[in-house]
């Protein structure tokens, strides 16, 4: 089992959907990633030679931010937002969607469900 950055890679994947696995590292930089080192984008992650899986590892950590420091990164800027007290700020300390869905209805994953969910009006 391939560990890349931190993540166990799941054996039976091709190699481009594999590194999708890895927080910050979707298909079209896994695509990039596996240009610049020459792997093909077929090949198993369990064929994945200690080699090759170096030279990921270090073509990752040499030009992509990923999981522990970008989790850091992006709490940080939301942070940020909420000590400036800027209207995406305010959303976010208040628990609500903070990119212009409505809430009247919806918004239960961000909300919470508070009380019995029924209709709106009568």
């Amino acid at each position: 089992m391939a560990r890349i950055a931190g993540v166990d890679l799941p054996n039976k994947k091709r190699m481009e959907y594999a590194l999708t696995y890895i927080f910050g590292i979707g298909l079209h930089n896994s695509r990039l990633i596996l240009n610049a080192v020459g792997i093909d984008f077929n090949k198993r992650a369990f064929e994945l030679t200690e080699d090759e899986a170096a030279i990921i590892r270090k073509e990752i950590q040499d030009n992509y931010m990923v999981e522990g420091d970008l989790r850091k990164k992006v709490a940080m800027d939301i942070k940020a937002l909420m000590d400036l007290g800027s209207y995406r700020g305010l959303r976010h300390r208040k628990g609500l969607p903070c990119r212009g869905q409505k809430t009247k209805t919806n918004a239960r994953t961000r909300k919470g469900k508070k009380k019995t969910v029924g209709a709106a009006t009568k």
